[in-house]
This record gives C-alpha cells, structure tokens and sequence, in this order.
C-alpha cells in the first residue's frame, strides 16, 4: 500500500514536470505592429500639411490621439490567440512616435491571416469604474477622459479649416466615445492580412494603415462647417464612429 502511494506520488510529479516543461518550450515569437497615420494615402503631418475633404473643405490637424483594444490574432485554420486583457489597451498619439509602434510578445508560432481589435474600450465589458485594468492613468493623463460624464474619448481630433466660401481658419474639435450607459461607439474591426508567420523565438512585422480622411467621407459624408465640434452627440457621433470604423487596414 505504501509503495502504490510512493508510485502513485511520483506519478502525479512527473505530470507536473512534464507540464511545466510543456509550457516553458511552447514555440511563440514577437508580432511588431507599426501604425501610420495618413491622409488619401499622404503621410500625416500636425500643424503644416493642409487636406481637403469631399466636403470642399480644407483643413489642418494639429491633434491626432485615438485608442486601439482587445487585439485578437486569427491562424489559417481559424484559431484565435486573445492578446492578455491587461496589456491590449493602447493609446495612440500622432505627436509621440513611440505610440506608433506596438510589440506583441509571447504570440503562438503560426501563420496568421487575419487580427481583430477594438477601437475605443468596450465598457459592456470594462466599465470605467473597474478601472480598466490600469488604462485609466494614462488615459487620464492624455485627456481622454470626459470631464463631465463618465466614458473614454476614443479618439481626440482637432484643427483648424476654411470652405470655399469662408478662408479665415476655423477651430474644429471632434472627440467620439463612450458616454455612460447611454451612448457606446465601440466599434469591432477585424483586418484579413496577408499570412503573418509567427516563428519561435522571431519577430513578424505587421503595418497598420489609418487613413484620416475616412473620418470625414466613408459610410457618411460629414462637413465640418456644418457641426465643426462633436463631443456628446448622440446625433452625429455614431455617424463619426461609422466612418472610423473603415479607416484602417493591415499588410
């Protein structure tokens, strides 16, 4: 009897050795995903460059901040490897170039052929008073937080523009976000990218293309003239996030 407890006792150990063992050689490698920021496919640059949108309008962007979330990376085979909770809240900041680039760490060996993310944070799932896991800082020191309601501005886009018929520059202010319970324009993006080979112990390079025009002219055509700030608007805002919904894609 004492020595079934003996076998049965180092059994039990092996299987943990075992184990142990299994995940410490699980093959992963690294994802590095650079973000660009452009306008009809010309490089954004703050406070210099002037763009005109279908709208006839011209208009300058002095601020460019937006948050990405909840990363999923897809296999051939339809496998999802979820990114951890606690590390897939990213600010993105046009003035800090070191915002534009963002590493995946210890991402399964595969081969990808399309990822998933968030843009904004999904408060059904993380309301602001959880804390976020521990976004709520950075976000705070960003200014991308409402100071008035409880939510997350999920992007924070502002300048100046003329029209056609009006050339002195006008301020334009568009923050689209989460407003409590009442307004969410979390949105879902999933990309198809060319197969992504994830090696052990290697680093795979993936380009996120965000193209700003689309904020204005996509699913609907929006005139800065006619509404040139957005916060709170349970009107316009939804039409904003529908448009930003389009504006990115992945290589």
């Amino acid at each position: 009897m004492k020595n079934r407890n003996v076998n049965l006792l180092l059994a039990v150990i092996l299987l943990l050795v075992v184990a142990c063992n299994s995940d410490e050689t699980a093959e992963s490698g690294t994802v590095n995903l650079s973000i660009s920021n452009v306008v009809n496919n010309k490089n954004l640059v703050l406070s210099a460059e002037t763009y005109t949108n279908d709208s006839g309008e011209s208009y300058q962007i002095d601020e460019l901040k937006y948050i990405l979330s909840d990363f999923v990376f897809v296999d051939a085979q339809g496998n999802e490897f979820v990114y951890p909770k606690a590390e897939s809240f990213f600010l993105v900041n046009e003035a800090d170039k070191n915002t534009l680039t963002i590493d995946f760490s210890k991402v399964p060996a595969a081969d990808y052929t399309s990822v998933k993310f968030g843009f904004g944070v999904d408060q059904s799932k993380y309301p602001i008073a959880s804390g976020t896991l521990n976004f709520i800082p950075m976000a705070q020191e960003a200014q991308m937080l409402w100071g008035w309601a409880a939510g997350y501005k999920f992007i924070k886009f502002e300048g100046t523009y003329t029209t056609p018929t009006n050339d002195k520059a006008e301020d334009f202010l568009i923050h689209v976000g989460s407003h409590g319970d009442k307004l969410d324009n979390y949105k879902q993006i999933e990309l198809a990218i060319a197969p992504l080979n994830v090696a052990n112990g290697k680093t795979a390079d993936l380009n996120l293309k965000v193209d700003i025009a689309k904020v204005f002219d996509a699913v609907n055509t929006l005139s800065l003239a006619s509404k040139p700030e957005i916060q709170i608007d349970p009107e316009n805002s939804p039409k904003y996030a529908a448009n930003i919904q389009t504006m990115f894609s992945a290589n």
